[in-house]
């Protein structure tokens, strides 16, 4: 410009017009990189060109903005001067998009954008840290950003030059990713795409089977035979075998983009995580809470950026989203297996990848989790259409996954959504949430008992808790995991979508519910498990409506053909006790009162409102305790524990006093259920007062410091292993029996139940179990029993014998029950007479209670003398009158059609109670299918009566005689 148009204010109040701008900006960018000309305004030296441009982009928005606000601001038409301005600015922002973009195109335009690419991505690592000043920002509006700008310049230009710019930016920003472990790695941060669709050849992974390993050193030029034979050697020797095969867990976060910027989190291996947690045994619990929120933050804001990459991705276009949901599929796929308890590393991708994905995909879901009328469009059928799901839900091959029912096909199954995109993100992330959350849940449970323990075992021994390196390790690890295993967010978006999906699956029809994949029933599970034990005010302020009813629906007869898995039915009973069981039962954990009932109902426990729990939950429950068996020696008494638990709260509400008097009506359901219950008591009870006086002896031991120095280490080992084992034991099995004996005293007080208790099959063994129960508890002075803190076990002798008691006194009066005492060999008179003593001198039972269990001894003694009459006639009885099995008169024999063999209905009712298979050939047998043996029992009754006519005469005579 000459000096007339650089100082002439009648020609522009800034001394120069907008034809200039171009030629001072190419002058400003023909600057030799090393000339003190550069010293502008903005400065952005790790931007170079591209930074320098943007910030001038970004400076004359906002000029013009300001501007246009005091135009307004003054309406009086005046400013023709700032008009002029105002384009100028506008001009300015126009030209450094066009000269960004030719600098990107050709690099060597400029010398100062030689490596104009580099400067673009290290001006886009700049989004995470500061926004606001970041070229991705801007604040004219929608898509008004200068890289946005530029993207658009550059495609209108040339797609094929747009596409290389953008791959170039991608590969930079990749590169100095994979150069990152964790978040808080310089570098590690996510990036935006423009809107266009964009090349995405590294987005996606690649090479089905080829497996990656580090390149092999090659021998030294010139060497011998000799030499490259040793050379070779010592190769194999020292190379790795792992290496990962491309197309896995290890490949996808290696290879793609997604899966380099999803695999960054917080690891709790990573030296500056576990540092960060040193000495966490002798610090403040707030200190470690503050660096806990400070790595929460971090992951979050890192999540934050994988959400809107992800979102950008996703709405970039038809193409780019197809790829996307590719990359997805291969991330499940490639991880079916992250959810074994111990995965192999080289196999699978790393907790934080498949963390940070089920965020990713909570995300794409929230639309329609909070909102009913979408969640609508989930389409059950996607689960059986392998073209949708890309064998994510295959229903054969050895990556299968379990559906709630059996025999399930996909043939058949139309898949035609309303919406594709929807049914595809729910079911991902379901997948997702059971290869992440599910599995760390576990693990960090696992964390959690191995610190208790290690401080347990640390105070054993006597040691300093607060500077012991193995607790301050273990510490370290669950702190760790706490970052995001007790997230407020990504936590409570979980129990959102869980509660959504029990939704889903309550309102589709039974042939579609059979074909629901089971882990989305088991997983719910298991988070709110663990939500109730160590995460509990995060439930507070959430809707578990739907699957409060989903559960009870599942539990119920017309559905328990439906779920066959016995262990997934169990899991359903303990959800309902952890969390919908009210805050005034027995044992509550710190689960907030809210989450149990239903402000629908006016804040009624969810328990006692819901019409179907009314109807089918206490038969349920009854069914259920009889089915636990199947699911492990441990596993069962904490399951019945919590049953038995429930049932007593259903017990006392007047709802669900109809759906008691119900139960009767299923003789089958009930034995299954009494039977459980006797077998229980029988085992259990007898191994508490085992063990209890083994973990009294050891802590006298304990208590002893010279007698237990005096002990060899290996000694106290083994004294100390089996002691723990002892204890474990108590604490899992005395709560069971506890809870069984107050539920046969509440149940009993219906006479209907008590008539079932009362079936032949069923008197005997109950009979013999409340005597051996009381024979270990007043025959071998259980009540004298004394151990240290006896309430960490649970241990309460004087209650235990009171609900005995009860339950004596209420069996008390039936002639039945008098009779099989009599016939058990644990009674004897003694026992009695000592119980009733007891009871009285305790105060354990009062008024017509009391009167019933004296009078109980005296009835028994008439019984046991009739008995033993009865035997006499027995004692040269045909074999064909004798139970084969137990060498006992039969009552009611019956024909056993699969062998052909006769046999007492008890004795075989009570056998097809604990195993379904005929005792003779171990052939399928059920109870209806057993015959009554007519002619034979015809053929007893006569030979009975005969029996009984010739004792009556001889006794006749022997009185005649004696007269």
């Amino acid at each position: 410009m000459d000096d007339e148009e650089v100082t002439s204010a009648s020609k522009c109040p800034t001394g120069f017009q907008v034809r200039h701008i171009a030629e001072i900006l190419a002058a400003r960018l023909s600057l030799d990189p090393n000339s003190n000309s550069l010293r502008t305004t903005p400065m952005q030296p790790a931007g170079g060109l591209v930074g320098y441009l943007g910030g001038c982009y970004k400076r004359a928005g906002e000029e013009w903005k300001e501007i246009r606000n005091g135009m307004e601001r003054r309406k009086d038409g005046s400013g023709g001067g700032e008009e002029e301005l105002c384009e100028i600015l506008e001009e300015i922002r126009k030209q450094v998009v066009s000269y960004a973009a030719s600098s990107l195109m050709v690099p060597d335009l400029f010398e100062l954008g030689n490596d104009s690419t580099l400067q673009l991505a290290k001006c886009l690592t700049t989004t995470s840290t500061d926004p606001i000043s970041s070229i991705t920002f801007d604040g004219m509006g929608k898509n008004s950003s200068f890289y946005y700008a530029v993207c658009e310049e550059l495609y209108s230009q040339d797609v094929d030059a747009f596409n290389t710019v953008i791959g170039d930016v991608a590969g930079c920003i990749t590169k100095g990713l994979s150069k990152c472990d964790t978040i808080l790695d310089e570098g590690a941060v996510a990036f935006r795409w423009s809107g266009r669709e964009q090349s995405l050849s590294d987005l996606g992974s690649s090479g089905a089977g080829e497996r990656v390993t580090p390149p092999i050193p090659q021998p030294p030029a010139g060497a011998t035979p000799q030499q490259i034979q040793l050379f070779n050697m010592m190769q194999n020797m020292s190379r790795t075998r792992a290496g990962y095969l491309r197309r896995s867990g290890p490949g996808l976060e290696k290879e793609t983009v997604l899966g380099l910027v999803l695999r960054l989190g917080v690891p709790e291996s990573h030296p500056s995580v576990s540092q960060s947690f040193s000495n966490a045994a002798s610090r403040p619990r707030k200190d470690i809470a503050q660096s806990i929120d400070s790595f929460r933050r971090q992951l979050e804001l890192h999540q934050n950026k994988c959400n809107e990459l992800v979102k950008q991705l996703v709405i970039a276009g038809e193409e780019s989203r197809k790829r996307v949901i590719h990359w997805f599929t291969d991330a499940l796929l490639v991880n079916v297996n992250a959810g074994a308890q111990r995965p192999d590393r080289t196999k699978v991708s790393s907790p934080e990848l498949l963390l940070n994905l089920s965020v990713v995909l909570l995300k794409l879901c929230e639309p329609f989790f909070n909102d009913t009328k979408k969640s609508l469009l989930v389409d059950p059928g996607f689960v059986s259409s392998p073209e949708s799901h890309g064998g994510v839900y295959a229903l054969t091959g050895n990556d299968n996954l379990p559906r709630l029912g059996e025999n399930v096909s996909d043939e058949g199954v139309e898949y035609n959504p309303k919406n594709s995109f929807i049914p595809l993100c729910f079911f991902f992330c379901s997948r997702s949430l059971s290869l992440s959350i599910v599995p760390e849940s576990s693990s960090y449970e696992s964390i959690n008992y191995h610190a208790r323990r290690t401080a347990w075992s640390i105070q054993q021994q006597n040691g300093d808790l607060r500077s012991d390196p193995r607790l301050n390790q273990v510490l370290a690890m669950q702190y760790a995991k706490e970052i995001y295993m007790m997230s407020p967010s990504y936590i409570t978006d979980i129990f959102r979508f869980y509660n959504m999906a029990a939704g889903v699956m309550l309102r589709i029809d039974k042939a579609q519910l059979t074909a629901m994949p089971e882990h989305i029933v088991t997983d719910f599970c298991a988070v709110l498990n663990y939500a109730s034990e160590f995460t509990p005010k995060l439930l507070s302020g959430i809707d578990f409506a739907d699957i409060f009813r989903l559960t009870v629906k599942l539990l119920s007869r017309e559905y328990a053909h439906l779920v066959r898995n016995y262990n997934l039915r169990a899991k359903l009973g303990d959800l309902i006790h952890d969390i919908f069981l009210p805050g005034t039962s027995d044992d509550r954990s710190d689960v907030p009162d809210s989450v149990a009932c239903d402000p629908l109902a006016g804040g009624q426990p969810y328990l006692t409102s819901d019409k179907l729990a009314q109807e089918t939950l206490a038969p349920s429950l009854l069914l259920l305790y009889g089915e636990v068996e199947h699911t492990g020696f441990y596993e069962k008494n904490g399951h019945r524990t919590k049953i038995a638990k429930m049932l007593k709260y259903l017990w006392g509400s007047p709802e669900h006093k109809a759906a008691f008097k119900r139960i009767t009506e299923d003789k089958e359901s009930f034995r299954k259920f009494a039977n459980g219950i006797v077998n229980e008591m029988n085992s259990q009870f007898a191994s508490v007062m085992e063990r209890l006086p083994a973990i009294r002896t050891v802590q006298l031991q304990m208590a002893n410091p010279q007698e237990w120095a005096a002990l060899s280490e290996e000694d106290r080992e083994t004294i100390t292993s089996r002691h723990e084992e002892n204890e474990r034991s108590i604490k899992q099995v005395l709560p069971l029996c506890n809870s069984v004996m107050k539920m046969l005293g509440f149940l009993n007080t219906d006479k209907d139940i008590r008539d079932m208790f009362l079936l032949p099959d069923m008197c005997p063994r109950l009979a013999n179990m409340l005597l051996h129960v009381l024979t270990k508890l007043v025959g071998s002075r259980g009540l004298d029993l004394k151990v240290n803190n006896p309430e960490t076990y649970n241990f309460r002798p004087k209650e235990m014998l009171q609900d005995l008691c009860v339950v004596f006194s209420s069996f008390a009066a039936a002639d039945e029950f008098q009779v099989e005492c009599a016939k058990s060999g644990y009674y004897t008179p003694d026992l009695m007479n000592k119980s009733v003593k007891t009871c009285r001198k305790l105060g354990l039972l009062v008024g017509e209670s009391m009167e019933l269990f004296a009078e109980l001894a005296s009835k028994v003694e008439e019984a046991s003398k009739i008995m033993t009459s009865d035997e006499d006639l027995y004692e040269d009885a045909p074999d064909e009158f004798m139970d084969p099995l137990l060498s006992e008169f039969m009552n009611d024999p019956v024909l056993l059609p699969t062998s052909g063999n006769i046999v007492d209905r008890k004795t075989i009712t009570q056998h097809l109670l604990n195993d379904s298979m005929d005792p003779f050939n171990r052939k399928e047998l059920k109870l209806e299918d057993v015959v009554p043996a007519v002619e034979l029992k015809a053929k007893m009754d006569a030979w009975l009566a005969a029996k009984r006519e010739s004792e009556g005469q001889d006794q006749l005579e022997i009185e005649c005689n004696l007269a």
